[in-house]
């Protein structure tokens, strides 16, 4: 199978590279950085400082990995981060949570896994563990990391019944993988047990590092701008929606325009940058009136329109600021079968959350919400708009509910303490 794999990487790089320089015309970000992805970094300055590797896929994990990567920082004070990513918008995300860091975090992408690539990273950023966050197992990364006695750790790690069984069809290659691993930090015990159907053998349970995400004073200032510019209409914020999801939101939300305040905004968030004017669009066609965020000057510039129904979230990391600017936080890629998003970020500003029926990739922590009253299922985007409705027609309703959110937040912290503890011990 490892041969296999190879020899599929092999033949499989051109199209990936051309999907790369397509991707590119609508995220340039994706035509930049090439030999990274190929294992190509240039001439090294002096012997590389104590290195920690830590690999956040794209924003979520971005997001997630920042409680680690500080406590990491702090922990060994002669040390530099090396975090890598395999998207842009990853990149960008990483670029504006960890400038304060400065030199001591240096940023790359993922070369891809291909032995040769692989090693050519290691060799010239020396890491001293490699720290994959949530799901992400290469086969060749494992390998040369454990060819180069690199420890491999797998943090905030969740594994879903679904991706189990995706990995499953890969046989032996993702079980030798998942062998290579020398620790894995799960999320709960449920994603451990299937960590261990995959061969690992050391796992623990630290809980969720995403709650142990700080709201950044800028943030919060920024979505009191946002919602100062709004003015006192009652705000639904759907965050993080994914295809397929804008059109079933904006069309219930015509539809029960006569049992919603009259003057609500839809704060409308595609999860997906790429999708910004095409989601624009679709509000245009149902003949709504749009305002990109983008667009509006929050300092001394003119209070939204109230003819705007809908505005569209086109700016990237602001999504705390949306939640704390929102009296109500519908967290999207849960109306379509897609495994949901993140509900821990609302939750931690005390905001009352609704969630769609499909929330598999978070299936724990939307359960654990639910029982806490911090948080409302709802069955598709009729009914989602029948609960806001609700919501924000009774203020009381709505404060015991977003308080309920806060304290489900605050009780769930700690796993950033408890993943550290676990680490081997860096020299």
């Amino acid at each position: 199978m490892r041969i296999f794999y190879a020899v599929m990487w092999t033949l499989a790089l051109p199209l990936v590279l051309l999907r790369l320089w397509l991707r590119g015309r609508k995220e340039p970000g994706y035509r930049q950085h090439w030999g990274e992805r190929l294992g190509f970094y240039g001439a090294r300055q002096g012997k590389a400082p104590l290195s920690i590797w830590v690999h956040a896929v794209s924003v979520g994990e971005t997001r997630a990995a920042e409680p680690l990567v500080d406590a990491l920082l702090a922990q060994y004070p002669a040390s530099r981060i090396v975090l890598t990513h395999m998207t842009p918008t990853g990149r960008a995300t990483g670029k504006a949570l960890f400038a304060k860091h400065g030199a001591r975090l240096v940023q790359s992408y993922l070369p891809y896994d291909t032995a040769a690539m692989v090693r050519r990273f290691i060799r010239h950023f020396e890491p001293r563990v490699c720290i994959l966050m949530e799901t992400e197992v290469w086969p060749n990364l494992i390998g040369q990391c454990v060819r180069a006695q690199v420890p491999v750790v797998l943090a905030n790690a969740r594994l879903s019944e679904r991706s189990l069984r995706k990995a499953s069809r890969f046989g032996s290659l993702l079980v030798d993988a998942a062998r290579g691993i020398s620790l894995v930090a799960a999320q709960t015990e449920a994603d451990a047990e299937r960590v261990r159907a995959l061969g690992v053998a050391n796992v623990a349970v630290t809980g969720s590092i995403k709650f142990d995400v700080v709201v950044p004073q800028a943030a919060l200032d920024t979505g009191a701008a946002l919602r100062a510019h709004i003015g006192a209409r009652p705000v639904l914020l759907c965050a993080s929606t994914r295809e397929g999801e804008e059109v079933l939101i904006l069309d219930a939300f015509r539809q029960a325009r006569a049992a919603l305040p009259a003057d609500l905004l839809l704060l409308l968030v595609p999860r997906h940058p790429q999708r910004f004017d095409e989601v624009e669009k679709l509000v245009a066609e149902r003949g709504l009136q749009v305002q990109r965020r983008s667009r509006l000057q929050l300092d001394g510039g003119a209070a939204l329109q109230a003819q705007v129904d809908v505005l569209l979230g086109d700016s990237m990391g602001e999504m705390f600021a949306y939640y704390a600017a929102c009296d109500c936080a519908f967290v999207g890629g849960s109306l379509l079968p897609l495994g949901g998003q993140n509900l821990i970020e609302p939750a931690a500003l005390g905001k009352p959350v609704l969630i769609g029926p499909h929330t598999f990739n978070f299936a724990l922590v939307t359960e654990d919400a639910l029982a806490a009253g911090g948080a409302l299922r709802v069955a598709d985007a009729a009914d989602l708009m029948a609960q806001a409705a609700r919501l924000l027609a009774d203020h009381a309703a709505r404060d015991t509910m977003g308080a309920h959110a806060l304290t489900f937040a605050n009780q769930h912290r700690g796993a950033t303490a408890r993943t550290l503890a676990l680490l081997p011990a860096l020299q």
